[in-house]
């Protein structure tokens, strides 16, 4: 085994796995349940959240806080699948990075 022809191949998975993570990071995801639409993007982070309806019955508050915190899971559950969907293939060069 030739150690510099291993230790390019690990850059050149290194090299492309950050692409991949750019890639993502610069992906935006939304979760929505009801009326409620909140995007993020690749890193997590809360890009905006929307209400769609006007107006809202102060007893309908708890429901709301629900609706948002389900859109939210589900748009950070989005960005899991892409994630483990492209960084896959190098799981199988190198296990237990992910």
């Amino acid at each position: 085994m030739n150690i510099q022809a291993i230790m390019k191949q690990a850059q050149t998975l290194q090299k492309e796995m950050m692409k991949e993570k750019e890639v993502i990071d610069n992906t935006e995801f939304e979760g929505e349940n009801g009326f409620v639409l909140v995007t993020v993007n690749g890193k997590k982070e809360i890009l905006s959240v929307k209400i769609r309806q006007n107006q809202i019955e102060s007893d309908d508050i708890e429901i709301l806080q629900d609706m948002i915190l389900i859109a939210t899971n589900n748009a950070m559950k989005k960005v899991d699948e892409l994630t483990e969907q492209k960084m896959s293939k190098f799981t199988n060069v190198m296990p237990g990075l992910f």
